[in-house]
C-alpha cells in the first residue's frame, strides 16, 4: 500500500502567501500558497507490523476497587481500565472514589503527574511559570462549569489533596493543581491532532472507519505514557467511554452509549488574537454533556457549535456516530466579532478554502485548522497543516477501499523517530484511535514510557454501546 508521496521538508526557507492548491505528487507539494513544498527524502517504515482487523485482548494484572465499590481500576499492560459507577454514588463521592483507587492503583501518581502538569504550565508561558495567572483562569473556569461536574471534581480534588492548596511545584497535588489538570486544553492548551473518517465506498463493509490521532505534550521522558486510560462512566442512558489520562474528567476522545464518537484538535491562534476565559466555559466539559444528553452526531455537533462563542479558544471537533461524520469548526465570540472566523457544522459536502482540494468521496478529513470557505486559514502559515492534509488525500486515494487492517498499515506507515519532515503520526502522538462501526469495535494504540514507535500496538478496549 505504500504511496508515491515523498516526505516534506519543513525548513525556513519555505513561505507561503497567497492562494493556491493542495496536491501532491512524486515530486512536488504545492500548498495554499506560491511557493512549493519539495520532497526531499522518503522516511517510510519498511517493517511489515502483521496487523489485522482485530485488535490484541489484555489482561489485567492486578485490580482495585474504592471501599464503596464506586470506582474500580484494572492495571492492563497498556492502560489502566476504569470505572466510575454514577449509577449508586453521588457525584462527589465517585469524584472521591476515584481518587483514593488512583493512589491505590498507581502509589507514584503524584510525584509523576505534577512535573507533567508543571511542563505543561511553562510551555504555556515560553519556559517560566507564573502561578498566578494559572490560578485565576482556572479558578474563574471552574466556576463556569455545570454544578454536577464540580462536584464530582471538588471530590476528585479534596481526595488527592489532602487539604493542600495552591501552586507550588513540590512533588505531590493540591486541590488547585487537580482543578487544572481538569482543564488543560482549555487553559494551558497542549494539542495538535488530526482525524480521518471513511464511510460508503471507502470500506470494505461500506460501514463507516473513524480514525483519531491524538498529538499531545507526551512530558519530560515521555511521562504522559505512564497515565494512559480508558475510563467507562456508567450512568445509565448518559453513559460514555473517556480515552485520556488518569485522573482526567475531561473530555479529550469519548465515545458514548449511543455510538457518538467525539474528540478535540486544537486550531491555534492568530497573533493578535486575544485570549479571554472570565465568564467562558470549558468545551472539553461541554462535550462531555453533549455526549451525555444526546444520541447522534448532528446533535452534539450542533449543541457545540451552537456554543462555540462562549469557549476559550478555536477549535475542532471531529463527531461521527455510524451514520454521519462532522467536523464541529467551533470559533469562539472575539474572533467572530473581528471577522477573523465563523462557527460552522462542516461535513463531506461544505465547500473548503480557496485553494485547498480534497479529492475523495465518502471521507471528512480533519487538522489543526478550520477548512470551511472563507473560514480562518490555518493553513497559509502553517506547513504542518498543508502537508498532513495532503498526505491524507493522497493515502485515501491511493488505497481507495479500506478495511481495519488497512487503516492501520496507512497511519503507521511513516518512521516516527526522525525531525526532519512532517508526520502525520509523528514523534508527539500519543494514542491512536480506531472505531469500527461494522464490528463495534474500539481500538486504542496507545504511547507508552518508551515514546512513539514505528509499530504501535492496537489494543481492544470496548466495544460501541457496552459502557
Amino acid at each position: 500500500m505504500r504511496n508515491k508521496i515523498l516526505s516534506i521538508i519543513i525548513a525556513g526557507s519555505v513561505l507561503l502567501s497567497a492562494a493556491g492548491c493542495t496536491k501532491t505528487s512524486g515530486s512536488v507539494v504545492s500548498g495554499i500558497g506560491e511557493s512549493p513544498l519539495i520532497p526531499v527524502d522518503d522516511y517510510y517504515n519498511d517493517v511489515d507490523a502483521g496487523y489485522t482487523d482485530e485488535g490484541v485482548i489484555e489482561e489485567a494484572t492486578a485490580t482495585y476497587v474504592s471501599d464503596d465499590g464506586l470506582c474500580t481500576i484494572s492495571v492492563m499492560p497498556d492502560y489502566y481500565d476504569i470505572t466510575l459507577d454514577y449509577e449508586n454514588g453521588s457525584r462527589y463521592d465517585v469524584g472521591a472514589a476515584y481518587g483514593r483507587t488512583i493512589l491505590q492503583a498507581m502509589p507514584s501518581y503524584e510525584s509523576l503527574m505534577e512535573p507533567y502538569l508543571y511542563s505543561n504550565f511553562r510551555n504555556l508561558f515560553g519556559g517560566e511559570f507564573y502561578g498566578e495567572a494559572v490560578e485565576v483562569r482556572v479558578g474563574s473556569l471552574y466556576e463556569s462549569m455545570r454544578d454536577e461536574y464540580r462536584e464530582e471534581i471538588d471530590g476528585l480534588a479534596s481526595s488527592l489533596s489532602d487539604g493542600r492548596h495552591g501552586f507550588e511545584e513540590d512533588g505531590v497535588l493540591s486541590y488547585e493543581e487537580v482543578l487544572a489538570l481538569q482543564m488543560i486544553p482549555d487553559a494551558i492548551r497542549a494539542t495538535a491532532c488530526s482525524a480521518l473518517t471513511l464511510w460508503g465506498d471507502r470500506t470494505e463493509t461500506g460501514k463507516m472507519l473513524t480514525l483519531r490521532n491524538l498529538e499531545w505534550m507526551l512530558g519530560d521522558d515521555y511521562s504522559m505514557g505512564l497515565f494512559n486510560s480508558v475510563t467507562h462512566m456508567r450512568n445509565g442512558d448518559r453513559s460514555l467511554t473517556s480515552i485520556a489520562l488518569m485522573g482526567m474528567l475531561e473530555i479529550i476522545s469519548a465515545v458514548n452509549d449511543d455510538g457518538v464518537f467525539a474528540a478535540i484538535l486544537d486550531v491555534g491562534s492568530e497573533e493578535h488574537e486575544q485570549f479571554i476565559y472570565d465568564g467562558r466555559k470549558c468545551y472539553t466539559m461541554e462535550l462531555r454533556y453533549a455526549l451525555e444528553e444526546f444520541t447522534t452526531a448532528r446533535e452534539v455537533g450542533e449543541f457545540m457549535v451552537g456554543e462555540s462563542a462562549e469557549f476559550t479558544w478555536c477549535h475542532n471537533l471531529t463527531i461521527t456516530d455510524g451514520n454521519e461524520a462532522f467536523c464541529a469548526e467551533d470559533c469562539v465570540e472575539q474572533v467572530a466579532e473581528a471577522g477573523d472566523g465563523y462557527s460552522i457544522l462542516r461535513d463531506a459536502s461544505t465547500p473548503l478554502l480557496e485553494g485547498l482540494s480534497w479529492d475523495n468521496s465518502d471521507s471528512l478529513c480533519i487538522v489543526n485548522s478550520f477548512a470551511s470557505e472563507g473560514n480562518q486559514d490555518g493553513f497559509t502559515q502553517y506547513p504542518n497543516n498543508i502537508v498532513r492534509f495532503a498526505k491524507y488525500n493522497e493515502w485515501v486515494s491511493d488505497i481507495g477501499v479500506f478495511s481495519v487492517t488497512d487503516l492501520k498499515n496507512m497511519i503507521t506507515q511513516e518512521t516516527v523517530e526522525q525531525y526532519e519532515v512532517e508526520n502525520v503520526h509523528s514523534n508527539s502522538t500519543s494514542q491512536l484511535i480506531i472505531i469500527d462501526y461494522a464490528t463495534g469495535s474500539i481500538q486504542v494504540a496507545f504511547t507508552g514510557s518508551e515514546g512513539p514507535v514505528d509499530n504501535p500496538v492496537f489494543v481492544e478496549v470496548g466495544n460501541i454501546g457496552v459502557m
